[in-house]
């Protein structure tokens, strides 16, 4: 892999966290129109978090205007991978990644929720699970568009620092810092939170074609500067993101 000096190459901005999310639904629209034209789409990489509920909501309102056919097409040649599930939850917790994607994004557009890959949260052995979840994307050809969000301390998916881009799809220990910023879901009981979640590592993540890191959010504003003006280093899980030639970085504008 070539460092990128110039990074990001691409960055988007909003005035607001609304109009950053309009801003990145174009792109994704547009990127979902052209992949009905393809024989064999790749599959998508989809994230979670409070930052993405409001831009599924628009996708959401979006496909829903589209001609049936198309949205059917849509529909039945679907195929994502989730970044990640806490370890330990059933299907139909509220806290869970599973329960998220079906209330904010499946149920809503009428997508068999199969379609949505997704860590099994109950699997006997979450290592092994990790494993065959990594192998299922290489088998299906690897993810095309990869969304990700910005943890504070600097995490994409669970990768907490300190990590490698070697890292691959794993059973992740987390950070208090991240289990207090995720107890939103848990009604901000942090003792609720999971302790440890299955998580794509940097390996997947940098071999999608093409990745999206979406930022909103006064408190991101320090761990921000740091990605922006920091090289690659363990301490700072998203820096490795600059070993890839195609990231698109959305941030509003008082990030800045």
């Amino acid at each position: 892999m070539n460092f990128s000096v110039e990074f990001p190459k691409n960055i988007i901005t909003g005035n607001s966290p609304n109009e950053l999310t309009e801003h990145f639904v174009d792109y994704l629209e547009l990127f979902l129109k052209k992949r009905l034209l393809e024989t064999v789409p790749k599959p998508i990489g989809l994230a979670t978090g409070r930052t993405m509920i409001p831009i599924y909501k628009s996708l959401v309102e979006r496909l829903l205007s589209w001609p049936t056919a198309n949205l059917k097409k849509l529909l039945d040649g679907w195929t994502s991978f989730n970044l990640d599930e806490y370890v330990g939850l059933s299907d139909e917790h509220k806290g869970s990644f599973k329960n998220y994607m079906r209330k904010h994004f499946g149920d809503p557009i009428g997508l068999d929720f199969d379609k949505i890959r997704i860590p099994d949260s109950l699997a006997k052995k979450p290592q092994d699970e990790a494993f065959e979840y990594s192998k299922d994307i290489e088998k299906s050809g690897g993810i095309g568009l990869q969304i990700l969000g910005l943890g504070s301390n600097g995490h994409v998916g669970f990768n907490e620092p300190p990590c490698s881009f070697k890292c691959s799809c794993r059973v992740e220990t987390l950070s208090l810092s991240t289990r207090r910023q995720n107890a939103f879901a848990f009604d901000n009981d942090i003792k609720s939170v999971p302790k440890s979640a299955i998580t794509l590592g940097l390996k997947e993540i940098l071999a999608s074609d093409e990745i999206h890191l979406i930022v909103t959010g006064s408190e991101k504003i320090k761990i921000f500067e740091d990605l922006l003006n920091s090289s690659c280093s363990p301490r700072l899980p998203a820096s490795w993101l600059r070993l890839h030639p195609k990231v698109y970085i959305w941030a509003d504008e008082n990030l800045f």
